[in-house]
């Protein structure tokens, strides 16, 4: 089926723009994968970048390390949502 974010794409089309979703006919499916292409694309471009950032560099402790990582992906994965996910569908 589709991945995590074509999901959750679909499901905000179903839930707020049920005539994109319609609109979209035999290319939602094209379309959320699309998303899930592009959400891993953007993931590998920001995790490199912000892994090479001075505040989220590895320093040895463990749980500092842990947080850090955390941090990144949480600040990716607000990107993802509110750049691919729910966002106006363009049919």
């Amino acid at each position: 089926m589709y991945g995590k974010y074509g999901t959750l794409a679909k499901e905000y089309l179903e839930e707020h723009e049920p005539v994109k979703c319609w609109a979209l006919g035999g290319d939602l499916a094209e379309y959320l994968h699309g998303i899930d292409r592009r959400a891993g694309e953007l993931f590998d471009a920001m995790y490199e970048k912000l892994s090479a950032m001075d505040e989220y560099k590895k320093t040895g402790d463990f749980l500092s390390d842990v947080r850090k990582e955390n941090e990144i992906r949480q600040r990716i994965e607000e990107e993802i949502l509110s750049e691919l996910v729910y966002v106006k569908a363009e049919v």
